[in-house]
């Protein structure tokens, strides 16, 4: 775990906790004694891919160093009805506290890596990846992102900031392709920038002009048809890193990858997906 995303993980329990506990929990507090052990076991319900034990673990431990915490299925692991992902054992108060964050976080993450999969499926046997989007949850970021990876996906940008993507309104503002691309390789030099440039394009015309220009390294072909990414592939000839994108789904996204294009991006990993079936069940000990 990278030093990074260790301390997002911190920043993002600790604001999560505040936001759900606030000054304490008055249903634990008003019904049961605070000295009471328990124990519980994180429950699958549904098939798929797990993901995010370790963030689940990470606030089980925030909200009491003392549970003692048991991971059976780790992160990126193929899960079926009735597996048991982990058993948490200690006081009841901090295992009710945790349970609904936990549940949250997990479903969430589960349900994108799970969705991931699916997509990653359907490439086999091609050379293209799946990408993921800008299309998140706002600062639960760094985490559906990750449930990506585990699904067996690829990120793309995690930001504005860690790539230089030439879209569509950026090319009409600043008048065409070639008055974006000398502009932003112009802005790299003056400012000493090192990140990639890449350059969505709305059909041939304004591929063929991109082709032209230098200081590019990759292209979107967005909204093209298979046979025109097919197409479009084979101008490029190799020059640029490719990707399609644009309302790419399970039932073409293999279309688009035989195609031989590099990258699909599906904003649909993130922005659309149903959560997975997990559940905390409990036992006193």
């Amino acid at each position: 775990m990278d030093i990074t995303y260790k301390q997002q993980l911190i920043d993002f329990v600790n604001q999560a906790i505040r936001e759900d506990v606030g000054e304490g929990d008055h249903t634990s507090l008003a019904s049961l004694p605070e000295d009471k052990l328990g124990e519980a076991k994180l429950l699958v319900k549904d098939d798929g891919i797990i993901a995010g034990v370790e963030v689940g673990v990470e606030i089980f431990k925030q909200i009491d160093p003392s549970l003692i915490i048991t991971v059976l299925i780790e992160d990126g692991s193929t899960v079926k009805y009735g597996d048991i992902v982990l058993y948490v054992k200690g006081k009841i108060h901090s295992i009710l506290k945790a349970e609904r964050l936990v549940l949250n976080v997990m479903q969430r993450m589960s349900g994108i890596a799970s969705r991931t999969a699916e997509y990653v499926r359907k490439l086999e046997g091609t050379n293209a990846k799946v990408l993921d989007t800008r299309k998140t949850t706002p600062l639960l970021r760094f985490l559906e992102k990750r449930a990506v990876v585990l699904g067996g996906g690829t990120n793309h940008r995690f930001g504005l900031y860690d790539m230089i993507l030439i879209k569509d309104n950026h090319v009409d503002y600043a008048g065409s392709i070639t008055n974006a691309v000398n502009n932003a390789v112009a802005y790299k030099e003056k400012n000493n920038v090192h990140i990639p440039i890449e350059v969505e394009v709305r059909n041939f015309e304004e591929l063929e002009e991109l082709l032209h220009c230098e200081g590019v390294d990759r292209v979107m072909f967005d909204n093209f048809t298979p046979e025109d990414v097919r197409r479009a592939v084979t101008l490029v000839d190799g020059r640029l890193i490719t990707e399609a994108s644009g309302g790419i789904d399970l039932n073409t996204i293999r279309d688009y990858a035989e195609t031989g294009v590099d990258y699909i991006s599906v904003g649909a990993l993130t922005h659309s997906v149903k959560s997975l079936d997990l559940s905390l069940k409990a036992k006193l000990i």
